[in-house]
């Protein structure tokens, strides 16, 4: 299993330098990903600006969007444009985790409702396939860049719902569990591979998870400040996500364990705090 790590581009308070050392730095520590929360209301870092500036510091790290909330793009068009742009300045290391996010408030300061957003989501798919396979849309041809890959960066959608599994089948390249723990993704991902195996789809999708983390003598008071923040919406739900966040390099190396007995093929670690500690203290926990 590889083990990626998120880029603290929603950590209230974390400096643009900040984002640009860390990228650097967690490629050169060696992590298969550097990973990016998307919401829209909220004090953080826009997702495919923040990952071109990690592409522009680094060379190998891939760089995924997990989740970015496609909906909220209402201009397909561009944002298979911005997706493929991206993927070209970093060589084709884009992969774009896509899903529908769970806050109305996105939606509502959008202009967008939140009703039928899946339909939307399934078309916006589709429609970004077209493009990167080069369909020619007016006078002077396709919608470019080209990808670099056929078929354009792997699509890895988002969503625990039947409804949502059975979009990735259809459409992705395969599945991302939002934050969570080894035994919730055991209890899901079998349902991504029937999904997958109902569709037709030869093999198996390619399953992520996203894991929350904090480490250091105070980790657990950082994981709490900011995750009963950012999911503040959700009530008691907030405490639950809180909890389950991995607060001591044990509970790194059990999560690591357990998420890949369970068929993850990609862990990213969410840092709950952007002090330069926080990497450092992972890519010790998992060595």
């Amino acid at each position: 299993m590889d083990i990626g790590i998120g880029l603290p581009n929603t950590v209230p308070g974390t400096e643009a330098h900040t984002l640009v050392d860390w990228a650097r730095r967690a490629e050169e520590a060696g992590f298969s990903t550097l990973g990016t929360i998307g919401r829209l209301v909220y004090p953080g870092y826009e997702e495919l600006i923040a990952l071109t500036a990690a592409a522009v510091v680094t060379s190998r790290i891939r760089l995924t969007t997990s989740v970015l909330l496609g909906p909220l793009h209402t201009n397909t068009a561009l944002l298979a444009k911005q997706a493929a742009t991206l993927d070209r300045i970093s060589e084709g290391r884009l992969v774009l985790g896509i899903g529908l996010g769970a806050r109305g408030d996105d939606y509502t300061t959008s202009g967008l409702p939140t009703k039928g957003r899946g339909d939307r989501l399934s078309e916006q798919l589709a429609e970004m396939r077209r493009i990167w396979s080069g369909e020619e849309r007016g006078f002077a041809g396709a919608i470019g860049p080209s990808p670099v890959r056929d078929g354009g960066p792997p699509l890895i959608v988002g969503g625990s719902s039947e409804r949502s599994l059975r979009r990735a089948a259809r459409l992705g390249d395969g599945w991302i569990m939002t934050a969570g723990t080894p035994e919730m993704f055991a209890g899901q991902g079998p349902a991504a591979d029937a999904a997958w195996r109902e569709a037709g789809r030869p093999g198996k999708p390619r399953k992520l998870s996203l894991a929350y983390y904090a480490l250091g003598p105070d980790a657990r008071a950082r994981a709490d400040a900011y995750l009963l923040d950012y999911y503040g919406f959700m009530g008691e739900v907030a405490h639950q996500v809180a909890e389950a966040a991995a607060v001591g390099p044990e509970m790194v190396r059990s999560y690591a364990t357990g998420f890949a007995e369970a068929g993850c093929d990609e862990l990213i670690f969410v840092p709950t705090a952007s002090t330069p500690d926080q990497l450092d203290l992972l890519a010790e926990a998992i060595a």
